[in-house]
């Protein structure tokens, strides 16, 4: 469970540190549109998402099982965490991020970093599907510019609202939403070692206020951002409270637990590398612990950063101590800028996010598996969209374990991790 930070410091170098250095203000761009788009679905400030990639991602480079692995807010995590906060207010996400962290350090120490094989493949391509929906419609709303006061939660309340609305449709936000996801397109295409996210949301922001297009800013709906780290402090703990969040906090760990290890399992592939799977929980667990006492979301391994920090030529742990600290010293001195990219920009980019966790590639594939496996991901699909998480996850893992049992007599299939 040694953290692979020490392993690598003990041949690094110059011309390492500047490979790691390029790398992780590479991913740091990346990472800061990401983090704030994500904090705004989940319901929280933006600066939380910003707190969260400083933060924890900095304690899951310093900690971790995985060389290149980048941490921080994820997609993920929004269902979730918006749901958390609708019912429990914002001090009941911390103290489940809190309980959860806990949860994934007990995992660690317990050595269940390999219980990940067991989980149903279907299963965990089911409630990414079905996530990447609730994502994309919950963006709907600043995409297209819709004067909607209060959107509702529940995917199936949602869509009648959405429609409802549609007459206050904003032909401004709706270009700028579109042309965003255009750029990164673009961006990815002719120029995948660039931060194209930054630039691309950064650009239609600055038409945006260039032409004074009537549209929302980060600034214009939640005010300014913060140029300093808040001070850590425990929310409020009774055991009234411990028992009706549990349940909440047993879904962050769990799902930050399996994207932190499929993240790193898709950064050994692309480095030829081995990560160490108890000691990245471990790092999972206390960089939960550290978000929520300084009010940040929930943490775990993101797939898209660690990939372009491994194309952007990072090699070792120190690239995502760099990303957390660029981002740091983007908040400290450049919040009035970050404060004016616009919302309709970062839905485009959230929308496009959900596109690739859905994994499009894939979809063919998913056709040609066994049918039990094919209704077993749309079953968890389902529930995931219409029902609840906890609901979709206990039900897909459940029937996922027992068409295992009753496999059992034949070869274990290629467990192939996604690629998102």
């Amino acid at each position: 469970m040694k953290p692979k930070l020490l392993t690598t410091l003990q041949s690094y170098s110059w011309s390492l540190f500047a490979a790691d250095a390029f790398a992780g203000v590479t991913v740091a761009m990346v990472a800061l549109p990401l983090s704030l788009a994500i904090a705004i679905a989940s319901g929280a400030e933006p600066a939380a998402g910003l707190v969260t990639a400083i933060v924890a991602g900095f304690l899951i480079s310093l900690l971790g099982g995985s060389r290149v692995q980048i941490g921080g807010p994820t997609g993920a995590f929004i269902v979730v965490v918006y749901g958390v906060i609708a019912h429990y207010g914002f001090d009941g996400l911390v103290l489940a991020t809190l309980m959860a962290g806990g949860i994934l350090l007990l995992a660690g120490v317990l050595r269940a970093g390999n219980l990940i094989r067991f989980i149903p493949e279907a299963v965990v391509n089911g409630f990414t599907i079905g996530i990447a929906i609730i994502i994309a419609t919950s963006q709907l709303k600043d995409l297209f510019g819709l004067e909607i006061a209060n959107l509702p939660a529940d995917f199936l309340h949602k869509l009648p609202a959405l429609w409802a609305g549609r007459e206050t449709l904003n032909l401004s936000a709706l270009g700028l939403g579109v042309v965003t996801i255009a750029l990164i397109v673009l961006f990815r295409r002719l120029a995948p070692k660039w931060p194209g996210l930054i630039v691309a949301v950064g650009l239609t922001s600055a038409a945006a206020a260039l032409f004074v297009l009537p549209v929302e800013t980060i600034t214009s709906r939640f005010g300014a951002l913060p140029d300093h780290l808040p001070m850590p402090a425990l929310p409020d703990i009774s055991l009234a409270r411990l028992q009706e969040l549990l349940p909440s906090a047993l879904i962050i760990a769990f799902l930050a637990g399996v994207e932190s290890l499929l993240s790193a399992m898709v950064a050994d592939r692309m480095i030829e590398g081995r990560h160490r799977p108890n000691a990245e929980l471990i790092a999972q667990g206390a960089a939960n612990i550290a978000s929520s006492l300084f009010g940040g979301l929930p943490a775990t391994g993101a797939i898209a950063r660690t990939a372009t920090n491994v194309k952007a030529g990072g090699k070792t742990p120190v690239a995502g101590l760099v990303h957390a600290l660029a981002i740091l010293l983007m908040m400290l001195l450049a919040g009035p800028l970050v404060g004016a990219l616009a919302l309709p920009a970062l839905a485009g980019l959230l929308i496009l996010t959900a596109w690739n966790m859905s994994e499009p590639r894939k979809w063919r594939g998913h056709t040609k598996m066994p049918l039990e496996d094919r209704l077993l991901l749309i079953l968890t699909l389902v529930l995931t969209v219409v029902a609840d998480l906890a609901v979709a996850i206990g039900v897909g893992v459940a029937l996922g374990l027992a068409l295992r049992l009753r496999r059992r007599a034949a070869a274990p299939s290629d467990w192939t991790p996604p690629e998102r």
